[in-house]
């Protein structure tokens, strides 16, 4: 397993942050390689990415839900991934948001891709991309404040 943990400072309230981030059909605007996301229920996403040429698809459910705290999810099968986005408070218009990733790169080029920083790269760039697109709209495209309980083991 390999693992990746970015963070940006956004300049939105926390709220706006997390609001836009469970808008999950909307990240094919800011994250490079995701060509789609579609929404199949409260806790499941299906998601079409193309990286390195390598056309994946794959469910994801979350198992965590906090709002404006927590996002965290896991792939059903397939791609083996995990992660979480943690949303802080810095002050009244300005939210730091944390992404912690694991993942099971497969085949001898996301291996290599993966020792050369490439996934560390593009969630740096994922989460630029985010701040641009988050502080140029102003507010989110919509949200989502459910709460998912983290399963018990």
């Amino acid at each position: 397993m390999s693992g990746v943990i970015e963070h940006v400072d956004v300049s939105v309230p926390i709220r706006t942050a997390y609001d836009q981030w469970t808008q999950f059909e909307e990240f094919p605007h800011f994250m490079e390689g995701v060509q789609e996301v579609r929404q199949l229920s409260d806790t499941l996403t299906h998601w079409t990415v193309e990286i390195a040429g390598v056309k994946r698809e794959f469910d994801a459910e979350i198992t965590e839900q906090l709002p404006d705290e927590r996002v965290a999810w896991k792939s059903t099968g397939g791609t083996q991934q995990a992660g979480v986005v943690t949303f802080h408070r810095l002050d009244e218009g300005n939210t730091r948001v944390t992404l912690q990733m694991d993942f099971e790169p497969h085949g001898v080029v996301e291996q290599a891709g993966d020792k050369l920083g490439v996934v560390d790269r593009r969630a740096k760039g994922d989460l630029a991309r985010f701040k641009q697109f988050i502080e140029r709209r102003g507010q989110e495209t919509g949200a989502w404040r459910g709460k998912v309980d983290r399963p018990t083991p």
